[in-house]
């Protein structure tokens, strides 16, 4: 299969995808067939914001067209926070979406959880992942603290790198999540937290959702 990526939403995620997929693909001793198209952070998460599912899959709509006609197969999107288009993407796109909503369930389903906390964009959160993670229970940052990690996510994706505080804040959230209301593991449903995560001892159980992803995507493109 070869394989068209929507990215630039943001720079660090995009390269997490490709890292990723070349790393999985060189371990299975495999030839990889890779397209990235680059699609604007800033217009994302105008979009996102405004809670403009089909302007932002308008946005995204000739990009995929662009992958089709470079001869790709299948489209992703490397951003948690850019599938809250994905369901109008999919009514419109010319290539099927390889979706991560319910990949991201099934890998749930398979690790026997049952609870879980989110860390992500407000609306990530909030939506408990686009309403599409029904096998777990989903608990989320409590009064200020959900702004203080949208915060400091958007402001981390955008500038493609982490500080000090805004690790600070992620890690702070995880452990209440767990302590206090008894996630059993933290989802990273923000493709770029990853940035402050990769390495680290957090002291928590983490799920990367963008990890989840990429690894279902490349069971798929290898399938016969």
């Amino acid at each position: 299969m070869h394989i068209g990526l929507i990215g630039g939403i943001g720079p660090a995620a995009t390269e997490f995808y490709y890292r990723g997929l070349a790393q999985a693909y060189a371990k299975a001793d495999r030839v990889m067939e890779l397209t990235i198209v680059h699609s604007d952070a800033r217009r994302l998460v105008a979009n996102l914001m405004a809670g403009d599912a089909a302007a932002q899959a308008a946005v995204f709509l000739p990009l995929v067209e662009r992958l089709k006609s470079a001869g790709a197969d299948a489209v992703a999107v490397t951003s948690m926070g850019g599938h809250f288009c994905i369901t109008a993407l999919e009514a419109v796109s010319p290539l099927p979406v390889l979706n991560a909503i319910p990949m991201l369930d099934a890998g749930f389903a398979q690790r026997g959880l049952k609870r879980v906390g989110l860390l992500g964009t407000r609306t990530v959160m909030e939506s408990h992942i686009y309403c599409g993670v029904p096998s777990v229970e989903c608990v989320l940052p409590r009064g200020n603290d959900l702004a203080a990690v949208h915060d400091d996510y958007i402001a981390m994706a955008t500038a493609a790198r982490v500080t000090d505080a805004q690790r600070e804040t992620f890690f702070r959230v995880g452990r209440d999540l767990c302590e206090t209301q008894g996630a059993e593991a933290i989802v990273l449903a923000g493709t770029d937290l990853f940035l402050a995560f990769e390495g680290q001892a957090c002291g928590f159980p983490v799920i990367d959702a963008a990890q989840v992803h990429i690894e279902a995507i490349f069971r798929k493109s290898i399938e016969e």
